[in-house]
């Protein structure tokens, strides 16, 4: 199969989505108003509350979700052909992931910003929401360390990277300080002040590494940079989010959303073909790779590129806190994860040209492949030309840095800048995915705040700096150690499941406020894709436990995964019977928004007060 048809395809179901279901959803489900104030305006308070441009916020919102997963996720489901992880990726897109993400984003709007955990609480039940709250800090931790350990892995011993990087975090607060206090408002003066110092940036990140001297200053061994990476995760949790979290993640997709652009263009260049089958002989299990089969490992691999519960971290977290209008939703929630599901698809393409036995060389173990009884084709070659040695580099990483370089030096001009690619690919990645680091470690801090803040008020008041900071050290430590140590490594089979399992909760806990809302007869729209990934995650967690965890001993793993599925079992339990109880409600009663709702839910008067508090 040609990769241009495959784009054409999503981009149309991308286009027709947006168009008219995105509409149905802001206009009958979710009734968008903007009329309403959203607490960017009535909770204002120049740190995390802060009223910001649609498009800014588009920027920062896709940079923060779309991490991993939409890179590596795809490129390690090209194990079961291309047609699984393709049609998971455009419909998964369209009907869960983007569905769940608009959701999200205006159930926390409408709850002052609040936390997913908070959100639950409410809609379901106190107990619900303390169980809630405990699981989702839990999975945060160790999606932050998992995802910072692939960006260790990324920009160690790699000066160009590292530079280049490192170059985003002073360019972004020149671009957050003109934004805020020079020329307050000047989208377009600190869109041009990043993008070419970027450029910038780019451009010399080849001969910094060339030079022995700035290359020494930019090089690091794993362990330094384990120990970097929770240091700019404190920083960008505890300063204003206008100085550095925001400028920086919304300067990111310019580099995240051009790479995908100019990857597209050289496919409509090249003609590639897919070399990898539709279905291989692993979609019944048995790969080098996934050692299980197509379900539910497809849905549980791919993850954030076609639903992720981490986006509902964000989507409770920082955007529902800098949301302008209440209608912008649907361009920065379900815009953003229809862009992310592109993205996907790119990655899947870059994995799918390449031959199989190449792609298989380079994602498997050596002793997995030799059992494959496959010799490589173009491998060799391509090994030679980026100056690195790929085969044996699982994870799914340097596959899609050779498939993307693959593609570009098939250009007729680029075809002796296969090395540059590579590396281009490899630093990309690293920026893709450090977006995602930054916002969640502030939304850790959110947590916390509101977790302590039930012990004591005062860390619900964003202007105390020593409960921010406390909250923020505290947070950044626990994934900051388990990055240090590596023994996250050991636990990263976990990560896919726990994260599908959140995004599972955050449609549950949706369907349960459509239901309050009396909007029984849309409640659908969350309902069937939640109920769909309860078997889904539930069937991956017990096939963890006893295929992979138990087999090998890994008791811990087995510990956790029980315990984590138990917490959310407990949780979808108390919605379906809140459920039911909503069900039979007739009267309708009129809401703080002049809404006729089946039951109205009490604000804290913190959250309600318009105090500049989380």
């Amino acid at each position: 199969m040609n990769a241009l048809t495959l784009i054409f395809v999503a981009l149309c179901v991308f286009a027709l989505a947006y168009r008219y279901y995105g509409l149905f959803l802001a206009n009958k489900v979710m009734g968008l108003n903007d009329a309403r104030v959203t607490p960017a305006v009535t909770m204002a308070d120049g740190h995390d509350y802060v009223k910001t441009d649609k498009y800014v916020l588009f920027g920062h919102h896709f940079a923060a979700i779309a991490a991993a997963g939409p890179l590596l996720g795809p490129v390690l489901a090209a194990q079961f052909g291309f047609l699984p992880g393709a049609l998971w990726i455009i419909i998964g897109s369209v009907l869960a992931g983007a569905v769940h993400d608009a959701i999200v984003l205006f159930a926390s709007v409408r709850y002052q910003g609040k936390s997913l955990s908070l959100i639950a609480e409410s809609e379901i039940g106190k107990v619900a929401g303390k169980v809630a709250s405990v699981a989702i800090l839990f999975i945060l931790i160790l999606t932050l360390a998992g995802l910072s350990i692939a960006v260790v892995n990324a920009m160690f011993n790699s000066p160009w990277g590292t530079y280049t990087v490192f170059c985003t975090i002073p360019i972004a607060m020149v671009m957050g300080i003109y934004m805020q206090k020079v020329r307050p408002g000047d989208v377009k003066g600190g869109s041009v002040i990043g993008v070419v110092l970027l450029v910038a940036a780019l451009a010399t990140g080849p001969y910094v590494a060339a030079d022995p001297t700035l290359a020494a200053l930019f090089t690091f061994s794993k362990k330094q940079i384990a120990l970097i990476i929770p240091i700019y995760g404190f920083f960008a949790s505890v300063l204003p989010v206008w100085f550095l979290l925001v400028p920086r993640d919304y300067l990111s997709t310019y580099l995240k959303i051009g790479t995908i652009a100019l990857l597209a263009l050289g496919i409509v260049a090249v003609h590639p073909q897919l070399q990898m089958p539709a279905l291989t002989p692993f979609v019944a299990g048995g790969g080098p790779i996934i050692p299980g089969a197509v379900f539910p490992f497809i849905f549980i691999t791919i993850a954030c590129g076609a639903l992720s519960g981490f986006h509902a971290i964000i989507g409770t977290g920082t955007t529902p806190k800098m949301l302008a209008n209440e209608k912008d939703i649907l361009f920065v929630g379900y815009g953003a994860m229809l862009t992310e599901g592109f993205v996907a698809l790119m990655a899947l393409i870059a994995a799918c040209v390449l031959v199989p036995a190449d792609y298989f060389a380079i994602n498997a173990a050596p002793k997995a492949f030799q059992a494959l009884h496959l010799t490589t084709v173009n491998l060799p070659v391509l090994a030679q030309e980026v100056g690195e040695q790929v085969q044996g580099r699982p994870g799914g990483a340097v596959s899609l840095a050779v498939g993307m370089a693959y593609i570009f030096s098939a250009i007729p001009f680029m075809r002796s800048m296969m090395a540059y690619w590579y590396h281009f690919a490899i630093m990309f990645e690293a920026v893709f995915i450090l977006t995602a680091v930054d916002a969640g470690t502030r939304v850790g801090r959110y947590l916390l705040q509101e977790m302590l803040g039930k012990v004591s008020p005062k860390f619900l008041d964003n202007k105390w700096t020593p409960g921010v900071i406390v909250t923020s050290l505290i947070f950044t430590s626990s994934w900051g150690y388990l990055v240090y140590t590596g023994d996250i490594t050991t636990i990263w089979p976990l990560f896919g499941m726990s994260n599908q399992l959140l995004a599972t909760c955050a449609l549950i806990v949706g369907t349960t406020m459509l239901l309050r809302l009396g909007k029984a007869r849309y409640a659908w729209v969350t309902a069937v894709p939640g109920i769909f990934m309860i078997p889904v995650t539930m069937t991956a967690g017990y096939l963890n436990v006893t295929k992979n965890f138990l087999p090998k001993g890994l008791y811990l793993l087995v510990v956790l995964s029980i315990v984590l599925m138990v917490l959310m079992a407990i949780v979808f339990v108390a919605a379906f019977r809140r459920w039911y109880h909503l069900l039979k409600i007739e009267e309708r009663v009129e809401d703080a928004y002049g809404d006729l709702v089946l039951e109205t839910v009490e604000q804290d008067t913190e959250y309600g007060s318009g105090t500049a508090q989380d």
